[in-house]
């Protein structure tokens, strides 16, 4: 075995790593999402009317449900794109010395990387699905918990939804950027 394909074991190696940390981190980021909406839903319902001496500007606590799956969709997307460059860099590696093509590749061959990708689709399609049932039940409850404030000033429900659903759009539309292998022309 030459140095030259130890260095690139260690790569491969060091680069799958680094695979398996972003997609632990884009699993941290829907338990940070998930207790950003409890908090904002239990402090909805303790400073309902009746409880607190001053009326509160509620319409800014409403605002951070979209902020919280603004944050999710933000995570999520450069979580996938650090992955997406990383299998870029994992194929490279996998074709070095197997032109003919005799070891199998995870992420050079395109039916792998295929399924790979619709596996973890499925994390972007359930995070787009809490991101929106979370800002649904979080406007929905602060409109019926807080029906006078939003009367007064229906600006913040408008924001927050707009927010929301350009934050759940982007959910929708990170499994776009998920890597798939180009064929090998073997010009390179």
């Amino acid at each position: 075995m030459s140095e030259a394909q130890v260095t690139a074991n260690y790569r491969f190696v060091g680069a799958y790593q680094e695979v398996n940390t972003r997609i632990a981190q884009r699993q941290q980021a829907l338990t940070i999402y998930v207790s950003m909406v409890l908090s904002l839903l239990a402090a909805l319902v303790a400073l309902k009317p009746g409880t607190a001496g001053a009326p509160l500007p509620i319409q800014w606590l409403v605002l951070g449900f979209p902020v919280a799956s603004t944050f999710l969709a933000l995570m999520s997307y450069k979580a996938e794109m650090a992955i997406t460059n990383l299998r870029r860099f994992l194929c490279t590696l996998e074709r070095l010395g197997n032109d003919n093509g005799a070891l199998p590749s995870y992420n050079a061959n395109a039916s792998w990387s295929i399924n790979a990708n619709r596996a973890r689709q499925m994390q972007d399609y359930a995070a787009a699905l809490l991101a929106a049932g979370g800002n649904a039940v979080g406007l929905l409850a602060a409109v019926k918990i807080y029906p006078v404030q939003f009367a007064e000033s229906p600006s913040a429900c408008w924001i927050a939804g707009t927010v929301a659903v350009v934050s759940v759009g982007l959910l929708l539309w990170i499994p776009r950027l998920s890597f798939i292998p180009v064929e090998d022309d073997g010009s390179r």
